[in-house]
């Protein structure tokens, strides 16, 4: 998928109108039915089937409905299994861009990720309690870089408090294992299910406490699917599977070099210390000298975490990064105004650029993740800061740090909330 990319100047971009607010309209049953005719060849060639868990408990809607992120069929599946209920997805503003009309017809909210949104709240609860029509929210926000779940909002379930209606969890297998963020859009051949239960009535969530549902909340998001794929014997046998999987790991375990492994066929190797690393058909890792550090990969990806923490706490961490960089303002395009260079330490992001014309920084408890992607809309790996205003979206030229980027932006919060509650 592609977006459309305008060159303008800093000042140009800074001068265009911005988006104005629109409520939810209702969405087009006539698009949601092509939606479903058009995702049956997709469905129908992953096997698709789901399973339903205590649905009557929700009764006929309107529900929220909360759905882990794992690749573009997320949507594809919502299609089989909401249609012909009337729903609107929560989407990410970058969506909208070239497409608006579109978007809107199928009842999309455009949000900013991983920005303060009051406006987004107001804009479900109308489509919920005003429209009474089904919401979708993927609250992970991003694609998960390892399989297993991004965080989530710190309290969620004081919205459930706030929109009152049932809330409902959507959990797909195998749609990861299919498409990987990392893989560059290189799809596998894997059967995709889901599971579809009712979290909680509007009667449990006005008797629960805010900790109690956002423990279960967290247990219901609990995800690793590379256990998955290895404990249910799913066999990727395509020889692209570790092709790119340098981006999400990136710091090589045996010789600590950063940035120097490549991924490429179903080996992993570390151009700095000559080790390699082969990923079977089940997604586990062996090292060539028999000495494996992380056979399961998320572990490998919890250690580098673990590294960046390190390197936080001990005064370490700083990243200067040459970037080129593209603004959003509005739903027409993506405008590429110039280069600069972003920095970012345990007081957060500054942006500085445009030769001089263009200067953004951002806190570090300003949020407790960042919007970091692979390949996003096949331009580039990029990293992506600013507010409700305006977004820029930074294209590092560093080889594979933009998974660090996300790591320490989470750290660092981690770290700075703790600091702020003594």
């Amino acid at each position: 998928m592609k977006i459309k990319v305008l060159n303008k100047t800093y000042d140009e971009v800074m001068g265009l109108p911005r988006v104005l607010h629109k409520y939810p309209g209702r969405p087009s049953f006539l698009l949601h039915t092509a939606m479903r005719a058009g995702s049956t060849v997709d469905l129908k060639a992953v096997g698709f089937t789901y399973e339903s868990i205590g649905l009557k408990r929700a009764g006929k809607g309107p529900w929220f409905v909360l759905m882990n992120h794992c690749s573009f069929l997320d949507f594809e599946i919502l299609s089989r299994i909401l249609y012909p209920k009337p729903y609107h997805i929560v989407a990410t503003s970058d969506g909208f861009v070239g497409k608006e009309w579109l978007m809107r017809s199928l009842g999309c909210i455009p949000t900013q990720k991983f920005v303060r949104d009051a406006i987004l709240i107001k804009d479900m609860n109308y489509a919920l309690n005003t429209r009474h029509e089904t919401v979708v929210l993927y609250p992970e926000a991003s694609y998960s870089f390892d399989g297993t779940t991004t965080p989530l909002p710190e309290r969620l379930s004081r919205l459930f408090k706030t929109l009152k209606v049932p809330v409902v969890m959507i959990t797909t297998y195998g749609s990861f294992t299919r498409d990987p963020l990392y893989n560059n859009l290189q799809k596998r051949k894997v059967k995709v299910s889901a599971k579809v239960e009712c979290l909680f009535t509007p009667e449990e969530i006005a008797d629960s406490a805010v900790e109690d549902m956002d423990a279960r909340l967290k247990d219901a998001f609990s995800l690793d699917y590379f256990r998955w794929q290895k404990e249910n014997e799913v066999r990727i046998n395509e020889p692209f599977r570790a092709d790119s999987l340098n981006r999400v790991l990136y710091r090589c375990p045996a010789c600590y070099a950063e940035g120097e492994t490549d991924g490429k066929g179903d080996t992993i190797t570390c151009h700095h210390c000559g080790k390699t690393y082969t990923m079977d058909e089940f997604g586990t890792i062996s090292s060539s000298d028999g000495v494996t550090e992380f056979p399961h990969i998320p572990d490998w990806y919890a250690w580098e975490r673990e590294c960046v923490k390190k390197d936080i706490q001990d005064g370490r961490y700083a990243l200067d990064l040459d970037v080129d960089i593209c603004m959003m303002v509005d739903f027409k395009a993506i405008y590429r105004v110039g280069t600069g260079t972003l920095h970012h330490d345990i007081n957060g992001f500054v942006l500085e650029g445009c030769d001089g014309r263009l200067h953004y920084e951002r806190g570090p408890l300003e949020s407790y993740s960042v919007y970091s992607d692979f390949f996003w809309y096949e331009l580039g790996d990029v990293v992506c800061i600013g507010d409700r205003d305006k977004l820029f979206y930074c294209f590092p030229r560093q080889k594979d740090v933009v998974a660090k980027v996300r790591l320490a932006t989470e750290e660092i919060y981690k770290i700075k909330q703790g600091s702020r509650r003594l």
